[in-house]
Parts: structure tokens; sequence; C-alpha cells
């Protein structure tokens, strides 16, 4: 009996019914095959397609053949996802429907994959699924979307981009990489502060993690506090440094909950809002090195590099990775409902100027790979505009990069509970975006627009949106009213009404008058009636200007009366670095071993500016460890230094509580 044998190479995950019909069914008078094709569930990308092989047999009689219908499947392969074409919005990983929808937008990408890991095959670099995106069914304009259902307990995801590679138009795709979700919630890498990953590498995998239903955490009614800004007395402050000097005695130093353990010093001091420097994902490794001028290791202190600003930083929890990052999110919840509890409001520090992605020699993370070209603010040639002094620009002013910045401030006030925000370098969101012109922004083109990249704008929409935002225009909304590239908008930030500024101009003030610089008496009765020069002209009160002397950035109070001159050697740059125009005075000696007459005086130095910021019309900042008088060695730029220099040191405030730190106690009272 004679055999047809067929041989068919089947595109990926079809089922394929192949049917021979007898010769009166064909025209020629040969045999007709009929191929039909049935997509299926799609599997793993990494699945490889099996030939498939039919046969068929001939009728006894008569010579034809027999029809017959071969159903030929590939082998059922093990996929932990039920996928379906999901939904373009919102953006990120979404629990709804008893699944998770994903979704995010990349226009300029030719094909997108999800990738997901388990904890254990992440830990050992290995991706437990792949879920390619069909073009046709999973993309709706420039949005990249899947619905899925399956097991997600303790699962991370990521995504692979496809497309051009051509830095001189401004494109890194590049699908070797396995991005983070600008909307992930929480970002797994390492679990310890400072330890490095798998074979020394600073810059391990990183992953989101998938949410799930069970993500709870009991608020106990917690509400905002809404506390009238002339109210506000603030006080700047770096998470790990408040705690992790052993003087602290706390049970998790240099954590959220290290931090809660002393908000009752917060309260004793008079402080009844928290201004903490950056709580987003950050990679203190970034500039990891040997110092060898201080004997140990370079690190990203300040934090003022942000890999995702959805995801706190993961490595400020006592619980580090564990649960995929839930219980270091519920660690961050728990710090602010204790503040709100004592009655402290809870403001953010935000960097949404640049990312920790630098220029084109830096990595490949999340925005560059995701769609550089969109994220970034680029030049003609695929240059890289520098405002931040950080190596890229964030380009908040196009349209899908501002609403994701909304996105991500509305979900730390509902999600967080927080209850405002300090923007760092502010003014490189009023700058016009890559590819400006009217059509881009407003959907029509506006006559003798000529405005080029980086121009700064009178009515920025990305500060148009956040004022106006239902949400939004009901937090702190704080302004570092200059930039990198020159900008100083102090007195003149588009404000809306409702955005205060850090008042640059009052710190200088005060410290020339202070010191005994002659010219300075009108200006400082200028900063103590709360700068109408700057705000009363445009229609805000003298609560919209920030007042401080010292932030983390600059000499401390302490060091502002001892050192004439910057002391930055211990940070290995053979002290080029940090600003050299300080409006200081040692008052007669330089350093700290000086006579008994001069450590007098500044002391007296240090309660006139702490009075003056106490008496000032505005709302006073103070910085971290300015109460008892920190000194950091005449060093003006820590953000190096995971050690003494940044640590507040809780046995120096104990000895001073009978001297300055109740001096500033009992002022913070009188102001109230």
């Amino acid at each position: 009996m004679p055999m047809a044998c067929f041989s068919i190479l089947s595109p990926p995950h079809p089922t394929l019914t192949l049917t021979l019909l007898p010769p009166s069914h064909s025209q020629c008078g040969g045999f007709t095959v009929r191929v039909s094709v049935a997509l299926t569930e799609r599997l793993s990308q990494h699945h490889k397609t099996n030939s498939i092989i039919p046969s068929t047999r001939a009728a006894a009689n008569g010579g034809g053949f027999e029809t017959e219908t071969a159903v030929v499947e590939k082998p059922q392969l093990k996929t932990l996802f039920q996928a379906s074409r999901g939904y373009p919005s919102p953006f990120g990983a979404t629990v709804r429907d008893g699944g998770v929808n994903f979704a995010i937008s990349s226009l300029n990408a030719l094909s997108a994959t999800l990738c997901f890991f388990t904890l254990s095959d992440f830990q050992n670099n290995r991706v437990t699924e792949y879920v390619p995106l069909d073009p046709l069914i999973n993309r709706t304009g420039g949005v990249w979307h899947v619905f899925l259902k399956g097991d997600f307990r303790d699962m991370l995801y990521g995504y692979k981009f496809d497309g051009k590679f051509s830095p001189l138009e401004g494109h890194y795709f590049d699908s070797s990489h396995i991005l983070l979700d600008p909307y992930a919630k929480a970002v797994i890498s390492r679990g310890e502060f400072g330890a490095l990953g798998p074979d020394g590498n600073c810059w391990p995998q990183m992953a989101g993690t998938v949410p799930s239903e069970d993500d709870e955490f009991d608020w106990e009614g917690d509400l905002p506090l809404k506390y009238p800004q002339k109210d506000l007395v603030i006080y700047e402050m770096h998470v790990r440094g408040f705690t992790k000097h052993e003087s602290s005695n706390t049970k998790f130093p240099g954590t959220y909950l290290g931090v809660v353990e002393k908000l009752d010093h917060l309260k004793e001091l008079g402080v009844n809002c928290l201004e903490l420097m950056p709580c987003h994902e950050f990679n203190e490794l970034e500039y990891y090195g040997h110092n060898s001028a201080q004997g140990d290791y370079r690190v990203n202190f300040w934090g003022y590099s942000t890999i995702n600003y959805f995801s706190p930083m993961i490595r400020y929890s006592s619980a580090g990775i564990r649960n995929c990052g839930q219980d270091g999110i519920n660690e961050i919840k728990f710090l602010i409902k204790e503040a709100h509890k004592r009655g402290i409001e809870v403001i953010m520090d935000v960097v949404f100027n640049h990312t920790a992605e630098g220029n084109e020699n830096g990595p490949i993370i999340s925005f560059r790979g995701v769609d550089n070209s969109m994220y970034y603010m680029l030049a003609p040639k695929g240059e890289f505009y520098n405002y931040s002094g950080c190596g890229n620009t964030f380009n908040c002013n196009h349209p899908v990069v501002r609403q994701f910045i909304v996105d991500c401030l509305r979900y730390w006030v509902t999600e967080m509970h927080v209850d405002g925000f300090r923007f760092d370098l502010a003014s490189i969101m009023t700058r016009s975006s890559s590819l400006w012109d009217g059509a881009n922004v407003f959907g029509a083109p506006i006559e003798g627009d000529l405005l080029t990249t980086g121009t700064p704008l009178s009515s920025p929409p990305l500060i148009d949106l956040i004022s106006n935002d239902p949400i939004l225009c009901g937090v702190k909304l704080i302004a570092e009213a200059w930039d990198a590239g020159g900008l100083y908008q102090v007195g003149t930030f588009p404000h809306w009404g409702i955005w205060s500024e850090w008042n640059g101009k009052y710190r200088d003030t005060v410290r020339l008058f202070i010191k005994g610089t002659d010219g300075f008496a009108g200006a400082f009765a200028e900063c103590l009636c709360g700068s109408p020069n700057l705000y009363q002209g445009g229609g805000r009160k003298p609560w919209h200007s920030i007042n401080f002397v010292c932030a983390h950035d600059g000499f401390t109070l302490a060091d502002l009366v001892t050192y004439n001159n910057k002391n930055n050697l211990s940070n290995g740059e053979d002290n080029n670095d940090g600003e050299n125009h300080n409006n200081s005075w040692n008052c007669g000696q330089e350093g700290e071993f000086v006579s008994t007459s001069v450590k007098k005086l500044r002391k007296r130095q240090m309660r006139n500016f702490f009075l003056s910021l106490m008496v000032s019309q505005g709302v006073p900042m103070i910085y971290m460890g300015d109460e008892y008088g920190h000194t950091k060695g005449g060093n003006n730029n820590t953000y190096c230094h995971d050690n003494y220099h940044n640590y507040f040191q809780w046995d120096k405030k104990e000895e001073s509580s009978s001297d300055f730190f109740r001096f500033c106690r009992l002022m913070t009272k009188f102001r109230q």
C-alpha cells in the first residue's frame, strides 16, 4: 500500500490540520493539499519549533486515496502563563481580573518581550520564562501590552526591546539587555547596602516585582496632616546617615525602621516636616572604587542618581529583597505613618532632572533601552544635553515623560501618603523638550514657534500639569530653582501661585551679613521679612520662600564658622570638587583646634544663624546634625562617604544637649 509523507516546518506555535483530497477535487488530476493553521496559546519564545510529519494511507479500492485529516499538534510545552491581548493603560504591572496586565510605552521599538524570573532563577542569572509580544495583537499606538494569568508569587519581571541601535539618531535598542519597567513599584538587585553583586559586579541584573492582590498595608486610618505651609519647620534628613552611627543604638541602624526609632528626637526639636533626601531606587555602587585618601571605598551616598522613580530604595529597609521587596515598601510606609502619628509631615526629595544612565558611555538599565529618544533631551546628532551636570537631562516636557512624572507623583501621594516634594534642579523641568514645537506639545503649530531644545519656557507644560492636577495641587511643591546649565530662577520660577522655592539668595545674604560683610544690612532686613523683593511682585507670600543657611550640599553650620576654605581631600579628587565660594568665616583661626575665645565666638555665630532662621518670615529648613553642631571637617561635598562624615552622631548630640541643642529647641518653640 503506497505511503505519502509530508514534512512541514511550522511557524511558531500553531496547530496544523493537513487534509488530502482525491483527484476528483483537483482540476489538474493530481492531489490537492489543504493546510489550515489555527493559532493556539502562545508559548515561550525560547521554545524551539519542531518539524511536524503527518502521513496518509492509500485506499484499497480504485487506486485513489481515501481522504484523511491529520491533526498534528506541537508537543505540549510547559508554560507558566495564560496570555491574552491586554490593555494599553494604566502603564506598569497592574493586578486586575484575576491576573496581571503589563503595559509600557516604546514608540520606536520593533519588538518587545516580557521576561520573568523566579527569585531562585534571578539569583542564578537565569530567565524563567519569556513572553513575546505580537506587534499586531499586543500593541496599541506606541504602547506594548499583554494580560497574563498564572502564579506570580515571588516573581520578577523585565523587558527586552529590539529595534535600531543608532546613537547618532538617538536610539539604543539592544535585545541583549533586560530592562527595568519605568513603572516598576519595587526594584530587586542586591539586598544589602554597599554589598557587591556576584563576581564583584557593581551593576548586576535588576528586575521589577510583579504585584499581587495580597500586597496590603494597614494604614490604621492615616490621613494627611495638611499643615498650612507658613507653620512648617522642615528638617532635611538622610535616611541611612540618621541612624547608621553606632551611637544611635537602634535595632535596625541605617534603615527606615531606624528613623522611626528616632522620630521623637524631631518632636523634641520642634520639627513638624521631614524632608527625606532621595529615597527612590539608586545604585550606591555607581562610583564604587578605592579611595586612597580616606582608606575606604567611594559610594554614591547621597543618592541623587535615580534608577527608578516608583520604587523606594530597597536597601534602606531592614528587609532588603525579602518578599520581593514588598516588605521594604511596607517599611517606608510604616515610617510615614509613624511620622504622621507624631504630627510630622513627610516630603520627598525627587530627582527628575537626570537618571543614573549617564551619557552615551553610561549603562543601559531602563529608560535608555525602552526608548532613549523619548526620555532624554538630545541634540540633532544624538548627543545628550547635560543641564544636570550628571551626563544626561530628563526630557521632562515631552508629552509621555511629563505624564510619567505626574503618574509617579500621584502614586507617592495616594499609595505612599507623602505630603509633598522638593524637586532637585527643578529649573530643568522648565526647559523645552527635544523636538520641541507646537504640534509636538500642544497638538497644533504655533505661529513664530522657534524654540530650540532646552529653551526656558514661561509656561512649561509639566509645571502646568502638576500645578493644576486635582491631587498634586493639594500637596507641598518646592523647587530648587536653578540647574547646572546656568538657569537661575529664584524668585521667578513658574509657580501658578502654589510653588515654593529653596531661597538660595536668603542663604547667601544671611551668611554675608552675619560674618560681617559691609553693605548687606538692607538685604538682610528683606530676608527677615520673607524676601518681598523676590516674591511679592509675583503675587506669592512669605511662606513661598524656603529659608535655609545650610543644606546637605555645602558646609554644615559648625563648619561654616570653622573654615574659610573647603577641605575636600578625603574625597580623593585633590580638593577640586565642591563649591569654592562658601561665604564662611572661621572667626579668626582655621580648623577645630583653636583658642577658647574663638570657640566662644563660633558658638555665638551659630546662635546668630539659627536665630535669624527662626525669626525670618518664610519657612525655615534645618539640616540634619546642625542642631548639635555636626562637623564634616570642612568637607563641603560629602556625596561619596558612607562614614562619620555623613552620620548623625548621637553621642555628640547628648554632649550638647545642655548647650546648642537646647538653644535650637527653645528657638523652634519660640517661633511657634
